[in-house]
């Protein structure tokens, strides 16, 4: 709440107490309309006074001096200011990320990376940048890229028992529905190896060496499992080896 002066098309001068909520102006409480400055600046000092009373927010600069007052207090508190952190998402999303299990997997990038995808998804040295800015976390680019390869040779199967765990608990102990996706993920290189190869790409690069993604989901869209393939795997042929294994999983 705060109080408003509005001018009249008459010349005369209303004061009232407004509201703002959800984007939109509300009165109050109308003081009186006057052409009289002294009136009028009665009228807001009561304004003033009914907001504190009736749990308004406290104006701290009403001295004629106000702007000059404001610019020396701001100044002021912004020179004590060492660090700031926009990490109200991460002290959200590292409870989320130990209320599903994953703070089983004791290592500090995976939940980095977790918190830093769905926040501002982003390259990897994008990541490190993101993560230094927003979080103050130092992880170099190198570990970023060494950790992709850790996570799917040693720690894939036990992040997807995790995530299976976590959605048979949600969804009161049955999975009685899955969905499947496939994509494809095309490198930029004119080489490629065993598991990097050309096929029918869907982003269109089909001279390009790519892989394929399949994902699986419980209803509700909650993930329990992903599989890379070849790239030139036909995708009709990745959908049973993906659940076969999800299975083994519960």
């Amino acid at each position: 709440m705060f109080v408003r002066r509005k001018k009249n098309k008459s010349g005369s001068t209303t004061v009232v107490i407004v509201d703002k909520s959800i984007g939109r102006f509300k009165p109050i409480r109308i003081l009186g309309t006057s052409s009289n400055t002294d009136q009028i600046e009665r009228l807001f000092k009561e304004g003033l006074e009914w907001v504190d009373n009736y749990g308004g927010q406290m104006d701290l600069f009403r001295s004629k001096d106000e702007a000059e007052e404001e610019e020396k207090v701001t100044e002021r508190v912004l020179s004590n200011i060492e660090n700031i952190l926009i990490n109200g998402a991460q002290r959200l999303l590292n409870h989320v990320f130990r209320q599903i299990g994953f703070d089983a997997i004791d290592d500090k990038i995976l939940k980095e990376l977790v918190v830093a995808r769905l926040c501002q998804p982003l390259s990897k040295s994008g990541t490190v940048d993101y993560l230094k800015s927003y979080f103050d976390e130092d992880i170099e680019l190198h570990q970023i890229c060494r950790y992709l390869d850790k996570l799917h040779n040693t720690q894939q199967e036990k992040i997807q028992r995790i995530s299976v765990e976590h959605t048979c608990k949600i969804l009161g102990g049955r999975i009685g529905l899955v969905f499947y996706d496939v994509t494809t993920l095309y490198f930029e290189s004119d080489y490629g190896d065993e598991l990097r190869e050309k096929g029918y790409s869907k982003d269109g690069k089909h001279s390009q060496p790519q892989v394929v993604l399949g994902l699986l989901v419980s209803s509700g869209g909650y993930p329990l499992s992903y599989s890379l393939f070849n790239g030139s795997q036909y995708e009709g042929y990745t959908m049973l080896p993906v659940k076969e294994r999800c299975l083994q999983q519960r």
